[in-house]
């Protein structure tokens, strides 16, 4: 059986101190369905997952995020 996978990125509309990023990338991290978060050091305010449409959807992904940080839009959809 194979997997389909799909990927957004999430733009949050501030820089995300360390701490901030951590617990955005372990929160998303905890959806089921999610099978990677990826940030790094230069683009703090952008977050990459992956992940399997069966299970969520870029939507409620992008759900998570506002509702941790406020705004924020999905890039390029």
């Amino acid at each position: 059986m194979e997997i389909q996978l799909a990927d957004v990125t999430i733009h949050v509309d501030k820089s995300l101190e360390a701490g901030e990023r951590i617990g955005l990338e372990e929160k998303l991290r905890e959806t089921d369905g999610v099978v990677s978060v990826r940030n790094s050091d230069e683009r703090t305010h952008l977050f990459l997952v992956e992940y399997n449409p069966a299970k969520t959807n870029s939507g409620d992904l992008l759900g998570i995020v506002r509702g941790l940080h406020g705004h924020a839009e999905l890039v390029g959809l």
